[in-house]
């Protein structure tokens, strides 16, 4: 006796926002009937927090700062006790994506210390001599809105010039090679939806170049007023150019912010995400120059 549980949407994007209905059908296969003690469906939304190695241990007060913050809890009695009949049974369901108290619902975010999930998930009790039955769905959610903050931030385009006098926290300066790198970003205020873009010129060097590449960063920090563990990891990188490429030529800045593991920029009491850019040129004797743009980004 074998039964298949599935959980399938009516909306193929699996992309919702506060206050719309989740709706969709539990699929229920089995070859025979199979008794059950009740079905139920369940909406949970959380911020699971997680401190970096580096951190644990040096501030008690971190252990209750990174318990999981319960954004959304919704259970539905599906059906009572009694018996799923042998074939395919679809149940129909509706769930309101709604906070829990006074929460607020934050964006679909996959981060290394901060993961921000809503999951669906289906549970059929069976007695003690059978194992429940367990499947989950993770759903997307979005801002429907932008904050004040957001729309009121100035979207001007960012010119930048790279030389080796204009680089800091530099030991031995003689070994610096001559260059000159220009070139802008078109905006430090993204909308998700768009790419970020731009140019990247290389004025002169004497060392031949190797690659120019960009790379994403997501700055995480979580804690309380009794202290905070910070750290950025890299989300992407692109390389824009390869070899030592032509010099007073424009090179294109176009990249696209990656599904879930990008947000709205968000700072909270407990956690903040941010993002930064890095402009990386790698030489051909391995000297590395990187600058760094701080970005915020938005959903609309």
């Amino acid at each position: 006796m074998s039964i298949t549980v599935d959980i399938r949407l009516k909306r193929a994007s699996k992309i919702y926002h506060e206050g719309e209905v989740v709706s969709g059908l539990v699929i229920l296969q089995t070859s025979s009937d199979v008794k059950h003690d009740g079905i139920f469906l369940s909406m949970e939304g959380s911020v699971n927090l997680q401190l970096s190695s580096k951190n644990v241990g040096i501030f008690e007060a971190f252990y209750n700062s990174v318990k999981p913050i319960q954004l959304v809890q919704y259970t539905l009695d599906v059906a009572p006790p009694g018996k799923i009949p042998s074939g395919k049974t679809e149940i129909p369901f509706e769930l309101p994506l709604r906070p829990k108290g006074s929460k607020t619902l934050y964006e679909t975010y996959h981060g290394v210390f901060v993961y921000i999930q809503y999951v669906i998930k289906c549970d059929i009790k069976r007695n003690f001599l059978a194992k429940d039955l367990n499947k989950s769905l993770e759903i997307i959610v979005e801002d429907k809105l932008p904050s004040v903050k957001q729309v009121r931030e100035p979207n001007e385009c960012v010119n930048f010039k790279i030389t080796p006098e204009s680089l800091q926290n530099i030991r031995d300066r003689a070994n610096i090679p001559v260059f000159s790198i220009s070139g802008r970003i078109d905006t430090l205020v993204c909308k998700l939806s768009e790419p970020l873009t731009g140019d990247v010129i290389i004025e002169k060097t004497e060392t031949p170049v190797k690659s120019i590449e960009l790379q994403l960063i997501r700055v995480e920090t979580c804690g309380c007023a009794e202290g905070y563990s910070k750290d950025s990891t890299e989300i992407q990188n692109i390389q824009i150019g390869e070899g030592n490429v032509c010099t007073n030529l424009a090179i294109p800045i176009y990249m696209i912010f990656p599904r879930l593991f990008t947000c709205p920029s968000l700072s909270t009491s407990n956690f903040k995400i941010e993002f930064e850019l890095n402009l990386i040129v790698i030489f051909e004797d391995d000297y590395l120059v990187t600058e760094n743009f701080p970005i915020t980004l938005y959903r609309h």
